[in-house]
């Protein structure tokens, strides 16, 4: 998802979304544990979504102040 997608949602929707790609990476991470990881480069793709959203929510955060 692009940073302007992120920007359009509310701080509810991307504390949710935060939640579900903390999830992805965590299955993602036991999968690589357990050799059945058949997409490596998904877990770089879900590691920069999370801090895309990470810094929205921060920019979100020292607008409002």
């Amino acid at each position: 998802m692009k940073a302007s997608e992120l920007r359009k949602k509310s701080k509810d929707e991307l504390n949710s979304l935060l939640l579900e790609k903390s999830r992805e990476q965590f299955n993602l991470r036991m999968q690589k544990g357990t050799g059945q990881l058949s997409k490596p480069d998904q877990m770089k793709k879900v590691r920069r979504e999370i801090a895309r959203i990470h810094t929205i929510l921060n920019q979100m955060a020292s607008a409002t102040v």
